[in-house]
């Protein structure tokens, strides 16, 4: 069995990484469900050590908690699919990655359910996605369809499209 690919997102990996090398901005990555296919659809871009910090994946949830420091009260009401432990995870990479006690400028995150069931009940491709930035955090909500390798690859492929949009809206300040 191969890894699934992320069609399409060499282009949208390739104008993160210019948008973020123009600002000397650095990126740190926390995947759960995508399981380092979104840092992986990164790491193809040519000098994408310029910007991209590391990554740490989260798949399991414990982990979370102790390296990203998602809130275990948030984490035991809710479980680990919740737009706000998106949000925490980000924050929580651009802290886990710090340099020389510098944050990452940006920490981008997903956590989801890619199936086959739904430990949860909450639908089998339900994704959230998170990005913070210096002073704001950005989450959306997406639900996909597909086999467990397309879900994953449409979160990672949405997840590049999302910090995108959130690293160009930041600099123009819509």
């Amino acid at each position: 069995m191969t890894s699934p690919s992320v069609p399409g997102t060499f282009a949208v990996a390739s104008q993160l990484l210019a948008e973020l090398q123009a600002r000397g901005w650095s990126l740190a990555v926390a995947e759960s469900l995508t399981g380092g296919l979104l840092t992986s659809a990164i790491v193809e871009i040519p000098g994408a050590s310029a910007s991209l910090r590391g990554a740490v994946v989260a798949y399991d949830t414990r982990i979370k908690h102790a390296v990203l420091g998602v809130s275990q009260a948030l984490l035991d009401a809710g479980g680990p699919v919740q737009p706000e432990v998106a949000a925490q995870m980000a924050r929580g990479a651009r802290r886990a990655l710090a340099v020389e006690g510098e944050e990452a400028h940006v920490g981008l995150a997903t956590t989801g359910i890619a199936g086959p069931v739904s430990p949860d009940g909450k639908p089998v491709g339900t994704v959230d996605l998170a990005v913070a930035l210096p002073g704001a955090t950005y989450t959306e909500r997406d639900v996909f369809r597909g086999d467990r390798d397309a879900i994953r690859a449409q979160a990672a492929g949405r997840a590049l499209e999302f910090a995108l949009e959130a690293v160009r809206d930041r600099v123009t300040g819509a």
